[in-house]
């Protein structure tokens, strides 16, 4: 079930649709990284391919990050 979430970013306010699970896990990058909900998804806007919506770069920024993370965390094959 999406859910609606209002955040500003450079001083307009923005929404976005995202499901509560993948809108938990930008909760958690954010704390992780010591920066603010609104600092962090300003940053994944900033950096996003104008063709991708805003809801869309944030489901990717979390795939993103949890993809190295199973990387970080996988023996290295020799």
């Amino acid at each position: 079930m999406l859910e609606k979430h209002s955040i500003t970013i450079a001083g307009h306010r923005t929404s976005f649709s995202l499901e509560r699970e993948f809108w938990l896990v930008v909760r958690q990058i954010a704390k992780q990284r010591n920066m603010s909900l609104s600092g962090l998804v300003a940053q994944i806007d900033s950096e996003r391919d104008k063709g991708v919506n805003l809801s869309s770069a944030l489901r990717l920024h979390v795939l993103e990050t949890l993809q190295a993370r199973l990387e970080q965390d996988s023996p290295k094959e020799a």
